[in-house]
């Protein structure tokens, strides 16, 4: 691989990205790659030889010289980018020669740390990760190994993969909207119960991984623009989220302009206390021995664990789910009298009570690249006469009633738009690697209410962090005879205790037993107890 002399005139000669990554590590720094799943359509479509990095020449086995179109995979092409990458048959020799070439190339180079996507999640490709985990391990120094993307992850698929990792996505693209903060709760939650925070990885632990922090000065999804405009984030939601991120010991990456990084930002991402509890904490898990009140009546009791139910609507949203989950079959096409084409969802057609739900199809006028991109794939309408389509990456929003989805947004020529109905009734976006399916809302159920994390730190001291999902302000309690449930030995009832709280800095007295705080709406308290 070369990198583009004009965007890197230092790979002239050669060179690669050597002299970025000589540059980079004078700062103090390392430097990491985004690299995808096996080998480029460009190389299949050229069909390029493969290269023997032992001999230095064309791959070559039993009498035999191999091409890219002898070790590509059509059938695997990357969900979300399946025109631009797929698998490589790793059984081949000559598929294990170009990913030793490739990854042989990133470790001479001087990279530090591999993000490899399209190969995890609803992507899941074992072969390619097993071996170049293999790979990595050879090249006598540590090279952290990543992979992505996480939608569909689950902690049996992790499983496979942690001792051959160091972190791995388990969501899918987190932006700063408080809907993809709140997600975040039951999988974190559903992680630590799996063990798996901290458990054996590559040469080290293995991590997973709740994607960067959306903070700071950032672009947009699926935006060719640079950074130009703040997180949409309020600063509390900032704190909650970075907060959870901490204490469930995911990989911190900032995902915001570091070049523009304000004082306040800062100092929530470098806050010496998260990133103790980060690094060092242990015994880290969901805590459901709280209770909650707001507004003068009890929202939540120690099931924080359980979903709160929504309220009940009679209307659909669209969610996303792999496609080879059978409940994304149920999409139809029909024509109109008046020769106009809608796709509907299956529960509703021909109910005389019920409308059916639907959207309505509408060719964009594409370019001649545009339409080569985008084939056999067309703008969905909520409407005949509207001008917002069905967009995969939703907005969510968490009301007093829980939370609600928007996946709506202007119609544009973005691939996050474009849609596609199968022979097997699933409506597919190439974009996401998704299928949408309609969820009446009356059997929806979200996570909401009240939270609360625990951990212990190296010195005695209990972390204990309360999160406020709901839109109105909570008082959270916990009782100390309950803490002891969850970590045993303590004697905490019995004891004399004092905790703080991180984020006010403001020091408090446990009294009669209870540890209470008052939450703002999508804040958290970060409480430090001790006892003596």
């Amino acid at each position: 691989m070369a990198p583009d002399p004009d965007r890197w005139p230092s790979s002239r000669g050669g060179k690669g990205l050597t002299e970025v990554v000589k540059r980079v590590h004078a700062m103090g720094l390392r430097f990491g790659i985004h690299v995808m799943r096996g080998i480029s359509t460009q190389a299949v479509n050229a069909n390029t030889p493969i290269l023997d990095i032992s001999t230095g020449v064309a791959y070559t086995e039993s009498g035999k010289q191999w091409y890219a179109k002898d070790i590509a995979l059509t059938d695997r092409t990357c969900k979300w980018m399946p025109h631009g990458f797929m698998s490589v048959n790793t059984n081949l020799g000559a598929g294990k020669a170009f990913l030793r070439s490739l990854y042989s190339q990133y470790a001479d180079w001087g990279v530090d740390f591999v993000k490899h996507d399209c190969v995890f999640g609803d992507d899941f490709n074992v072969d390619e990760i097993t071996f170049v985990s293999g790979l990595l391990t050879g090249f006598g120094r540590p090279i952290l190994y990543s992979l992505s993307p996480g939608v569909g992850a689950t902690p049996a698929m992790a499983k496979n993969v942690s001792p051959l990792t160091n972190l791995y996505r388990v969501t899918g693209d987190d932006w700063d909207k408080w809907g993809d903060v709140a997600s975040h709760f039951d999988v974190s939650r559903d992680f630590a119960a799996a063990n798996l925070i901290g458990a054996e990885g590559l040469q080290g632990n293995s991590w997973p991984d709740l994607d960067m922090l959306p903070m700071g000065w950032l672009t947009d999804p699926a935006s060719n623009e640079g950074p130009h405009r703040a997180s949409r984030l309020t600063l509390n939601e900032q704190k909650t989220q970075m907060t959870l991120w901490s204490i469930a010991k995911s990989p911190l990456m900032f995902g915001g302009d570091l070049r523009r990084l304000d004082n306040t930002t800062y100092d929530i991402i470098a806050n010496p206390i998260l990133l103790e509890i980060n690094s060092f904490s242990k015994n880290n898990m969901e805590f459901p021995h709280i209770t909650a009140v707001g507004g003068g009546q009890l929202v939540s009791t120690e099931k924080s664990r359980s979903l709160s139910k929504r309220k009940a609507y009679d209307s659909h949203i669209v969610d996303f789910t792999s496609c080879m989950d059978q409940k994304a079959q149920g999409w139809v096409s029909e024509v109109l009298e008046n020769k106009l084409e809608r796709i509907c969802w299956k529960d509703n057609r021909g109910s005389k009570y019920r409308p059916p739900f639907c959207f309505y199809k509408r060719k964009p006028s594409f370019t001649s690249d545009q339409e080569k991109i985008y084939q056999g794939k067309h703008h969905l309408l909520v409407s005949e006469s509207s001008g917002s389509c069905l967009d995969a990456t939703p907005k969510w929003k968490l009301t007093s009633e829980g939370l609600t989805s928007n996946s709506y947004s202007p119609c544009k020529l973005t691939a996050n738009q474009m849609w596609e109905l199968n022979q097997n009734e699933t409506l597919a976006n190439s974009y996401s690697g998704l299928c949408a399916v309609a969820k009446n809302l009356k059997a929806n159920e979200i996570s909401g209410g009240a939270r609360s994390w625990i951990a212990t730190g190296e010195r005695g001291e209990i972390y204990l962090a309360f999160f406020n999902l709901s839109p109105q302000e909570m008082t959270i309690s916990t009782m100390l005879v309950d803490v002891d449930k969850v970590i045993p030995g303590r004697n905490l009832a019995q004891k004399q205790c004092v905790f703080s709280e991180t984020w006010t800095q403001k020091a408090f007295k446990v009294v009669d037993g209870r540890v209470t705080m008052a939450v703002e709406s999508h804040g958290c308290a970060l409480l430090v107890l001790t006892c003596s």
